[in-house]
């Protein structure tokens, strides 16, 4: 049995401002044909399928189109709901859509029954675990000992009596102690969120979402499928893949990524205003990609943004680095600051901004304004 790990679909969102969803259809088109062309049984979707738990209507619409696509081509769906879904909303009857071969994990209900499925090697059973915490399991088990994510995952899994003497599959969306996070995701303070790899002991192949870095923990078979695209710019030098796995008798697993390539890829330009305008510098790369412009003059340039543009119509952030940028990091005013001058105050100041002392004229200009204020305190 052949399948295809997939997460983080993250539908409808947007990256500073920019509205990832035509991104987002051509990657799901690109998906559909990978799965046309690899002879795929079924297709796991391990949680985040909207950016937000009420998604908007574009972003309905997308799933449903993507959901259909699959569907026409005789697929198997599997789909559990990741800390950004609303697991009510995203399992809405959902019995009646399994009957079209479309299985949506309901909100925790402690639940434990697996899909079954069927080929030359015998049964594969697929569980479906969505984002749970603590409280969602106390909430069933009013009696149980859970204190952590970690317990409450164990309890859950437990309660599956899983035979581990057959072929066994689970989709989690949870943080997996020692995986590789991206400023993306949304972390627990002090990792009270994380999982150890070893409450998924029970399972042959575990298709993990929540972290965007695709990664594999432990184990080839315990992994994080990454997202589709890349979400930001901590993540531009992921290489976003298709999970193909194939599950042959127990104990037999081959894994295989198919590269993903997005109409616009997400990559940091850097260097001179005037170096990364010149045509020689761009050419045979692809202008209309995401990009972050970090500049290296000392001196601001003038509506660097709105000009960068003209070069790069898809600019989404515009940073220095310089002098300026790397004293103002470790900005300090030094001790007895009540014993300084306001002249003496200001030319620190200035120094530690701008990595430079004052040059005599502006020496000049800061005590004209500093006498001028003085005189009109008096």
């Amino acid at each position: 049995m052949r399948f295809v790990h997939l997460s983080d679909l993250h539908i409808g969102k947007r990256v500073n401002e920019f509205s990832m969803l035509e991104d987002q259809r051509y990657i799901f088109a690109q998906i559909i044909e990978i799965i046309r062309n690899n002879d795929i049984d079924a297709v796991l979707i391990a949680g985040d399928v909207y950016d937000r738990s009420v998604p908007g209507e574009e972003a309905v619409r997308l799933f449903e189109e993507f959901i259909i696509g699959l569907t026409n081509l005789g697929k198997k769906i599997f789909v559990i709901s990741g800390n950004h879904d609303s697991a009510q909303r995203l399992s809405f009857a959902h019995e009646l859509i399994s009957k079209s071969g479309v299985y949506i994990s309901p909100a925790y209900d402690g639940s434990s029954l697996p899909v079954t499925l069927t080929d030359e090697y015998g049964e594969v059973n697929i569980y479906m675990l969505p984002f749970i915490k603590p409280s969602s399991v106390k909430s069933c088990f009013a009696d149980a000992q859970i204190e952590s994510f970690d317990d409450a995952v164990r309890f859950a899994i437990n309660r599956m009596n899983v035979d581990e003497s057959k072929r066994n599959i689970i989709l989690a969306h949870q943080f997996v102690t020692g995986s590789q996070t991206s400023d993306s995701e949304e972390r627990s303070i002090g990792g009270l969120d994380n999982v150890d790899a070893d409450a998924f002991d029970a399972f042959d192949y575990v298709a993990l979402g929540h972290i965007h870095k695709p990664q594999r923990l432990l184990r080839d078979t315990l992994r994080y499928s990454g997202t589709p695209l890349k979400y930001s710019f901590s993540e531009e030098n992921n290489k976003n893949s298709v999970v193909v796995v194939d599950f042959k008798e127990k104990g037999s697993i081959d894994i295989n990524l198919i590269p993903l390539k997005p109409i616009r890829d997400m990559r940091t330009v850097k260097g001179k205003y005037e170096e990364i305008t010149l045509k020689s510098s761009y050419d045979g790369s692809n202008r209309d990609d995401y990009i972050r412009v970090v500049l290296t003059d000392e001196d601001d340039v003038m509506d660097a943004m709105a000009r960068l543009r003209a070069v790069y119509p898809n600019i989404m952030k515009l940073e220095y680095d310089n002098k300026r940028s790397s004293a103002g990091r470790d900005f300090s005013l030094g001790e007895r600051v009540e014993d300084k001058t306001e002249i003496e105050l200001f030319t620190e100041l200035y120094e530690q901004q701008n990595g430079m002392s004052m040059n005599e004229k502006q020496q000049e200009f800061v005590e004209r304004i500093v006498s001028r204020l003085k005189g009109d305190m008096q």
